[in-house]
């Protein structure tokens, strides 16, 4: 499919980013134009995945920078009226403890995961055509060498109002842009080593989790941990509304995407644990960077769910969307700095995304699990 972006025509497969088309708090009609709007915008980077089987683990067993999340039963899912149809119904879930990491994964751990390893990003690779082409209709034109580049998806903000329904007036498809470059070649993590990665697909964070001895998260073992223990808590602190006392979160404040006010103390990203942690002790399982789990993404996934209880669940077997059929999704989690309330709730502990998995974004990262007994703590 093609489609123009920033003046270019580019020959991708689309995505829908999940985190750029929130469907909270909109009528039916709204929510139909963003999918219809949002299916055909940004580029996917199909053609650079490769499946990493080499990298070995460098764990000594060390639980350091983790929480111990204890097992229990809770009710998964939406319990309020803001959520999208994919957060319904809410249904019994039991899991076994495990370990979290209390903050995301930083710039600094992430920088010795490929000192260690050489690893290289899916955005720091050239997309292979020959595995493109595979995604799109026979006889699709190989489009010009300097489009087959190395890039990644940059959050460039509009002077200006603009439609909601058009994520391309705001997201750049940016060659030279990877996580030691995250707003475009230009940019660098000098002073930010405390700051969460970001332009790291799926593919890469699971690299690295492997690499660190720990798994990502599964979306039921996320929510969980998310609500602190609270019982059908809308957001990791409670109930209280993002803007209302004292900044809880980093999220956007003022008219997005134009216009931030940074109320919160932030403009773009924070450095990891600059808000309270939630009654677990985990920083940021709201705002600042949306997170990849584990899980594949199934629309209908919570309704095959309904009436059941069901104990440490991994998300469906494969995945599934209606806006995109033939692109499978990752499940990402939590909302980031670009979540404002009129727009995207994505803060909320129910809500949900979805992301192609070899797709890497300026505000996207993630954090670790561990599978271990408390008497390891």
């Amino acid at each position: 499919m093609m489609f123009n972006l920033n003046k270019k025509v580019f020959l991708f497969v689309p995505i829908v980013i999940g985190l750029s088309c929130s469907q909270a708090n909109k009528s039916e009609t709204a929510k139909k134009s963003d999918e219809e709007s949002c299916s055909d915008k940004l580029p996917s980077r199909y053609g650079a995945m490769v499946q990493d089987t080499t990298l070995s683990s460098n764990s000594n067993g060390s639980v350091k920078g983790m929480k111990w999340i204890p097992g229990g039963t809770f009710l998964m899912g939406a319990a309020d009226q803001e959520g999208r149809k994919d957060e319904y119904p809410a249904h019994q879930v039991k899991l076994d403890g495990y370990w979290m990491d209390e903050k995301e994964v930083t710039n600094a751990q992430f920088a010795e995961f490929v000192k260690a390893t050489g690893y290289k990003t899916v955005a720091e690779r050239k997309p292979d055509w020959e595995e493109i082409k595979k995604q799109l209709p026979e006889g699709t034109p190989k489009p010009s060498e300097d489009l087959l580049v190395p890039a990644s998806l940059t959050f460039n903000p509009p002077s200006r109002p603009v439609s909601l329904h058009d994520a391309s007036q705001w997201w750049s498809w940016t060659p030279g842009a990877d996580w030691k470059h995250p707003e475009g070649p230009q940019s660098n993590l000098k002073g930010k080593d405390n700051y969460p990665v970001t332009q790291v697909c799926w593919e890469d964070a699971n690299a690295y989790a492997k690499w660190a001895g720990k798994r990502l998260p599964t979306e039921a073992e996320w929510e969980y941990a998310a609500r602190g223990g609270q019982k059908n808590a809308i957001y990791p602190w409670g109930e209280e509304q993002i803007e209302l006392g004292k900044p809880k979160a980093n999220t956007w404040q003022g008219s997005f995407p134009d216009k931030n006010t940074d109320w919160d103390g932030y403009h773009g990203l924070a450095p990891t644990g600059s808000f309270p942690a939630n009654a677990y002790g985990l920083f940021d399982m709201a705002g600042n960077v949306w997170e990849w789990v584990a899980d594949w993404y199934g629309n209908d996934y919570y309704e095959t769910l309904k009436g059941k209880t069901v104990s440490n669940p991994k998300g469906p077997a494969k995945s599934f969307d209606p806006d995109e059929p033939t692109v499978p999704k990752k499940v990402t989690r939590g909302g980031s700095f670009m979540c404002n309330s009129s727009y995207c709730k994505g803060y909320r502990v129910a809500a949900r995304m979805k992301s192609s998995p070899d797709t890497g974004l300026q505000n996207t990262g993630f954090r670790c699990v561990k599978s271990e007994p408390a008497s390891k703590k």
